[in-house]
């Protein structure tokens, strides 16, 4: 499917046999991007005809959309009538495959999840297969008159375009066709990404406004491991062969606290993932580990001023910002984002990682803005669902 960014709309104006459809995506994502707007704004920003904006505002609207919410502020005549899209109505089934739990989202334009149904991940295909088919089924069922699609995102290497699961590393799993077994079964579209991946493009749609306006950005996901999504030019960007992004693996010290998912003790994931952070805090109580501490206990437990988990998220964030740090060098976004339940602690990490990124800029340039993603704790579920609304409305960008 062509993929249109607001930024490039006036050139992308179509020609006469796709000149309905794509001038419909470009409504409907400035209504996305920029609402509150009203048509003369669409018409003016776009250079399209105020007759052709006023007519596919209309067909939105009559297909569930976008919605008139009142009227704007008037420099001179008449007030114009604001636009916005049309929440409650769904449109995306998201399918979020992580280690600890599956999560079947039903959500509307806006990433409000409307419904959803929650259970184990488990190292059974076959059980996996039932499970999700099941969920999916009943969604689709549910809402048999919706326009639905499906997102599915997975912690591992997957090939979108061809909307196969190469290999889950967690499970082993290889050439998993759950993708197609949605499609042939209840004939719905069905969109396929890494977990990473899926946060960023979650973070164009349904991100902070910053973010959603930028077009050049690195998101970084903090759980088990480590995850990185790259957005170039409003676009997820995957390399040649599917795998751009793997920067868990990058060398940011020795001597880390827990081995990598590769056996190596000098990746950048063995020294900022949640796993890690735990780990470094059970080793500043001289190695006493308590169970009942995961990164949400920790986190609270700092929050509350307990030294050790205080001193244990600054110096874990060392090592976030050093790899934030090379992504700047090497990618030279506007922004980075960080995402996971780390940003709860945000208050205690910000400034080591601003102070990192600011030493690999040179000072005539700008720093990047590190900023918290604004998605919440399970990002991923979002991610799914922006998986589908990136294919259904042809953008992945602003």
């Amino acid at each position: 499917m062509k993929k249109i960014y607001l930024a490039k709309a006036k050139s992308q104006i179509a020609r006469h046999n796709t000149i309905r459809d794509i001038n419909k995506q470009i409504v409907l994502n400035y209504v996305r991007v920029r609402s509150p707007i009203s048509r003369a704004d669409i018409a003016r920003e776009t250079s399209l005809q105020r007759s052709t904006v006023s007519a596919i505002v209309d067909e939105l609207q009559n297909e569930g959309f976008i919605e008139e919410i009142g009227a704007g502020t008037s420099t001179g005549g008449r007030r114009p009538t604001l636009l916005q899209l049309k929440t409650g109505i769904p449109v995306a089934i998201g399918v979020d495959v992580t280690p600890r739990l599956t999560t079947i989202a039903l959500a509307d334009l806006g990433g409000n999840v409307l419904d959803k149904k929650v259970f184990p991940t488990s190292g059974d295909l076959g059980y996996m297969n039932e499970q999700i088919l099941t969920n999916v089924g009943a969604f689709a069922e549910q809402h048999r008159n919706a326009n639905l699609e499906v997102g599915i995102s997975i912690p591992g290497i997957a090939d979108p375009e061809a909307g196969t699961i190469v290999y889950i590393p967690y499970f082993g799993w290889s050439n998993w066709d759950i993708g197609s077994q949605i499609e042939r079964k209840f004939g719905l579209p069905v969109t396929i990404d890494n977990d990473a991946n899926a946060v960023a493009v979650a973070e164009l749609w349904f991100g902070d406004e910053r973010i959603r306006r930028t077009r050049n950005f690195v998101m970084i996901m903090v759980a088990e491991g480590i995850g990185t999504g790259i957005i170039i030019d409003g676009q997820v960007y995957r390399g040649e062969f599917g795998a751009a992004g793997e920067f868990g693996h990058m060398f940011v010290g020795e001597n880390a606290p827990v081995p990598c998912s590769c056996g190596r003790y000098d990746c950048w994931e063995a020294h900022a993932s949640e796993k890690a952070i735990v780990a470094r805090y059970a080793s500043a109580l001289n190695g006493a580990a308590n169970p009942s501490i995961d990164i949400d206990r920790l986190i609270e437990l700092a929050r509350n001023g307990e030294t050790n988990a205080v001193e244990t998220l600054k110096a874990s964030a060392h090592y976030l910002g050093i790899g934030i740090s090379n992504l700047i060098v090497g990618f030279s976004p506007q922004a980075v984002v960080i995402s996971g339940r780390i940003v709860r602690a945000w208050e205690l990490i910000r400034d080591e990682l601003q102070v990192l990124a600011g030493r690999s800029i040179r000072n005539e340039l700008e720093t990047p803005a590190i900023v918290p993603s604004a998605l919440g704790d399970d990002p991923t579920v979002l991610g799914s669902v922006g998986l589908v609304l990136a294919n259904k409305f042809a953008s992945a960008g602003n």
